[in-house]
């Protein structure tokens, strides 16, 4: 997975926040997010959904290819409250807060609507986990 990490960070800062692959096309953002045990930062590249009724939101979907348990960025998410994220050409800090309830299922299913491989993830969840839901406030 690092190396795939590696390649699409390159490549991603390389064309403006674009890639190629499975996610031409895809809105995708890089993720700063540290450790909270290891204070270690790291980089992770995700899609996301802009929030047509705030231009300062957005949302990240949880999903680790729809894999029984949460990403480590997750976690380390909520603990933090906080992180900064490249989009497009600009870098920016935001406060973290993540979506339940009818607002989970509303936002996550225009996601899985425009996205397909979403839908998957969440019937490979099904039963064993809830996708989370982030958003993510500009600062």
């Amino acid at each position: 997975m690092s190396d795939w990490n590696d390649q699409t960070i390159t490549e991603f800062r390389a064309n403006e926040g674009r890639v190629g692959g499975p996610f031409e096309g895809a809105p995708m953002l890089l993720l700063h997010h540290r450790g909270r045990k290891s204070g270690r930062e790291y980089v992770t590249p995700t899609m996301y959904l802009a929030n047509e009724d705030d231009p300062d939101s957005i949302y990240i979907f949880a999903t680790k290819g729809g894999a029984a348990t949460n990403p480590e960025w997750y976690v380390n998410l909520v603990a933090a409250g906080n992180a900064t994220i490249e989009r497009g050409t600009e870098t920016y800090d935001v406060t973290v807060r993540e979506i339940t309830g009818p607002d989970h299922d509303r936002i996550y299913a225009v996601q899985a609507q425009r996205y397909p491989g979403f839908a998957e993830y969440e019937r490979q969840t099904a039963g064993i986990r809830t996708i989370p839901v982030l958003e993510l406030k500009r600062r």
